[in-house]
């Protein structure tokens, strides 16, 4: 879908896989993660050590869970923001807009 709406994607195929690419050399603009995820790190474990090395790092979570399984202490930190599955492509390209216009 991302890359329908023009933009430039790095797929990591576990959270391990996108742990590497985060700590790696790569520029990366928007974390967009499941919070649920293959390889033994979840997607809110992925953007808090994305975070570690890029503190203006935005991330949009993507979950079937509900919202509280990605907030801690009741809130997300500045530049975090949720997607609630399912939703449209428009509901998609519209949060990430907000997202990076900060």
């Amino acid at each position: 879908m991302l890359g329908d709406l023009g933009y430039s994607v790095i797929e990591a195929t576990d959270g391990v896989a996108g742990l590497r690419i985060l700590r790696s050399d790569t520029r990366i603009d928007l974390l967009v993660t499941d919070v649920g995820l293959p390889g033994g790190v979840n997607g809110r474990q992925m953007a808090d050590a994305g975070h570690a090395v890029c503190p203006d790092l935005r991330t949009l979570f993507i979950t079937g869970y509900a919202e509280t399984a990605v907030i801690c202490n009741g809130q997300l930190e500045p530049g975090m923001q949720i997607l609630t599955k399912p939703f449209a492509v428009d509901a998609l390209a519209a949060r990430i807009r907000e997202l990076m216009k900060d």
